[in-house]
């Protein structure tokens, strides 16, 4: 066993989101791949392991922990112009070849991200909503690697955020199960999922199953979480007109108001041969998706480079009730009941009752909490 697996494994409790079988196996419910774990070994992640027909999973510690814009996740449509600690743990449960989280996402699966151990800081749940409120963050996000693995301890965090005013969210590949949303609804207003291409056969590529995760865009909404979509550009790999249209409809099919972030890739990790993706392939594809019937799209990771796409737009009258630059918020148009300062007319979203509060032209650095 390697040191990294070791401290790890010291850093466990029993899960909940499991059932026991017989011969000592587990059923994990964490995420897609409700994950059959015979004694003494481990899940698809990596980090939830079986020892003596109980299910271990990553418990009172953090790998990663950053206070900074809340568009960076990206949220576009919950609370604008404010700060969101984000804390993240090691593993994950797919392997894509681009990630730039990938020091902590693929823990325990690529040797040369053994070095994260030296990232690992042990916090309790009052720690961090203290760094919350030093920081000013009106949100508290758990982020970086996959969170859907890393249930348990992040719900152990928001009940405590929650009880101090903090509005928590998830930014997941959005592998999830019936049994993890039903866990994690009550906790968090707010989850973003990455659609990562709109073919199953490149979604296996990278660990995943394309029903899975569009089934897990649907499920979140149905919990009545406010949803925002990712889609990375990637020339050559999901980057066709048709595909593009493919996304953006299935997402107009649950409901107009989704947002959808697509957003410029650039070349990390293992995945080095397409190009960067230009800012022209950017607009064609929020074309593509405002085309397709979604009131708000965006194009990002290219700021200045998009123009309007930088921007939510009322979907009435087409004002500018939010205008960005990469994550400074330049000016804020919504009232405090949500609407269009305009028309009126309402704007889908998360936003801040007294407007006042939003903070405009602020630089985007994070403030990193280590």
């Amino acid at each position: 066993m390697s040191s990294l697996a070791k401290r790890l494994d010291s850093l466990t409790v029993e899960g909940e989101l499991y059932e026991r079988l017989a011969d000592d196996a587990v059923r994990c419910f964490a995420c897609g791949h409700r994950c059959l774990i015979r004694e003494g070994k481990r899940g698809i992640c990596q980090v939830r392991f079986n020892q003596g027909g109980k299910l271990f999973v990553p418990h009172g510690y953090v790998a990663a922990l950053q206070s900074d814009p809340i568009e960076k996740k990206p949220f576009s449509h919950v609370f604008p112009g404010t700060n969101a600690l984000t804390f993240g743990m090691l593993g994950c449960d797919y392997h894509c070849g681009y990630c730039q989280n990938w020091l902590t996402s693929q823990a325990m699966r690529d040797p040369a991200s053994d070095v994260s151990a030296q990232l690992i800081r042990e916090m309790n749940p009052q720690m961090l909503v203290e760094y919350a409120k030093k920081t000013n963050a009106s949100t508290v996000v758990s982020s970086y690697n996959e969170p859907l693995i890393t249930s348990e301890w992040a719900v152990e965090i928001f009940k405590v955020a929650k009880q101090n005013g903090l509005t928590c969210a998830y930014v997941s590949n959005g592998n999830n199960t019936d049994e993890v949303m039903e866990y994690i609804s009550p906790y968090i207003s707010a989850y973003k999922v990455d659609l990562k291409c709109m073919s199953d056969k490149n979604y296996r590529k990278l660990g995943g199953v394309l029903q899975h995760t569009l089934d897990g865009i649907k499920r979140a909404y149905d919990k009545g979480l406010w949803v925002e979509v990712v889609t990375l550009t990637i020339p050559g790999f999901n980057d066709s007109n048709e595909e593009l249209w493919d996304a953006a409809k299935f997402l107009a099919g649950i409901s107009k108001n989704i947002p959808w972030h697509v957003t410029a890739f650039h070349k990390d990790y293992k995945m080095t041969e397409p190009d960067n993706t230009t800012a022209k392939t950017l607009i064609r594809a929020a074309e593509i998706g405002r085309e397709a019937g979604l009131h708000y799209v965006y194009a990002g990771n290219l700021p200045g480079q998009v123009g309007e796409y930088e921007n939510t737009q009322c979907p009435r009258c087409s004002y500018p009730v939010v205008k960005r630059r990469g994550y400074a918020v330049l000016d804020y148009q919504i009232t405090g009941e949500g609407k269009c300062k305009k028309c009126g007319s309402d704007i889908a979203g998360v936003w801040s009752k007294d407007p006042t509060t939003v903070g405009l032209n602020r630089t985007g650095f994070p403030v990193n909490l280590y």
